[in-house]
């Protein structure tokens, strides 16, 4: 039986108080990020990864190098990539190790949730699980979805048939369905802002921030995960910003430009991993990490990488309002003076604040999508205001 120690949750600032949706530059990666910083504010190890949704980005390679780094975790770390929904994602957790890292992401509605299993915390185990087949959504090879377009079908052959069938006809909380249903169904109402791979786990976060025990339920079309849910000690972090309009963002224009995979493999980790490099022997260091040389020209390459800190101040700015192919315009440039360590990062601005940072603001370096090229994310890190994910 596995224990919980903390659960981090993420929605993006873009939509309305009932249905999130992502700015245009986050993916489902950015928001796995998002999440699984929350969950590892309180600190603990991390021995493997557990990724679940149905909307990853790279669906023909794999999402592992961009979320580890993200998540400042060693690149050897076993990922599991999963493709499912609410069900698949309690499934992850009820036969998860400890230390193990779990996160479900949806897009539509957006939000993420991550959970860290530990020897100690909120204990959960399985009580159900039902796999009927009940296809009323599907996708063609060419990616079109096609819904079936029974709600009634669906409700009575779907999820009351699954619950009847699991001996679970009034659960605790129900998740993986729209919040009428999930009211009419379940002791509590929790409002769930997902209905994905994401919504168990928000259910969970709503019980142990209720400090409520009982039966959570996941449900997708005719299939059905079930967890009994303890009392324990865990901490519960929310990065959740009130919501804001998606017609205030900035939006790319539909040029682009191509993307050359040898230069995004040379500079990736550069980018991605917020590591700077540090000569044997000097206290300085260099961002990005890079080689030097010597007054005898003598080519220096035994530096080690060092983790740089993810707060700073603003140390001066800049919008940019001339149009670039392929990215949202105008969009704003900070110099950020990272805390402690006398470096200075050249980022962008997250979307929701192009225009609104000065000098001397501070915040954060968060992961973000800065531009699709060529059907490739290219990820790299802008600054968020401090305050927004409160």
């Amino acid at each position: 039986m596995p224990n919980i120690a903390s659960i981090g949750t993420y929605l993006p600032c873009w939509g309305s108080a009932d249905r999130r949706v992502t700015g245009e530059d986050e993916d489902a990666i950015t928001l796995a990020v998002e999440a699984g910083r929350a969950a590892l504010d309180s600190g603990g190890t991390v021995d493997s990864v557990v990724l679940v949704s149905r909307d990853l980005p790279l669906t023909e390679s794999s999402n592992a190098a961009v979320l580890l780094a993200g998540l400042d975790l060693d690149p050897e770390l076993e990922v599991t990539e999963r493709l499912g929904g609410a069900p698949a994602t309690l499934d992850a957790l009820s036969s998860a190790r400890s230390r193990t890292l779990i996160i479900g992401v949806d897009l539509e509605p957006a939000g993420a949730v991550a959970v860290l299993t530990a020897d100690r915390g909120l204990g959960v185990r399985t009580n159900a699980r039902i796999s009927r087949s009940l296809p009323v959504r599907t996708r063609n090879l060419a990616g079109a979805v096609h819904d079936y377009g029974d709600p009634r079908l669906l409700h009575e052959r779907g999820l009351v048939a699954s619950l009847t069938e699991s001996w679970l006809e009034k659960p605790t909380m129900v998740a993986g369905v729209d919040r009428k249903e999930a009211g009419q169904l379940a002791e509590v109402d929790a409002a769930l802002p997902t209905t994905g791979a994401s919504s168990g786990l928000f259910g969970l976060a709503a019980m142990a921030s209720r400090e409520l025990s009982g039966n959570l339920v996941a449900v997708e079309q005719g299939s059905l995960s079930g967890i009994a849910v303890s009392t324990g000690s865990v901490t519960v972090h929310r990065r959740e910003p009130k919501p804001r309009a998606k017609s205030e963002e900035p939006v790319a224009s539909a040029d682009e430009l191509r993307i050359s995979l040898a230069a995004y493999e040379r500079a990736f980790n550069a980018k991605v991993r917020w590591e700077a490099g540090r000569f044997t022997g000097s206290d300085e260091l260099d961002f990005p990490p890079r080689y030097q040389v010597d007054a005898d020209s003598t080519l220096r390459t035994d530096y080690e990488l060092v983790p740089l800190p993810r707060a700073g101040t603003v140390y001066s700015e800049a919008t940019v309002h001339v149009p670039v192919p392929g990215l949202p315009s105008p969009y704003s440039l900070v110099l950020v003076e990272l805390d402690g360590v006398g470096v200075r990062a050249l980022v962008k601005v997250a979307g929701p604040h192009v225009g609104l940072v000065g000098i001397g603001d501070r915040g954060r370096l968060v992961l973000r999508r800065l531009a699709l090229r060529s059907g490739v994310p290219d990820y790299g890190y802008s600054f968020e205001p401090e305050g927004v994910a409160a």
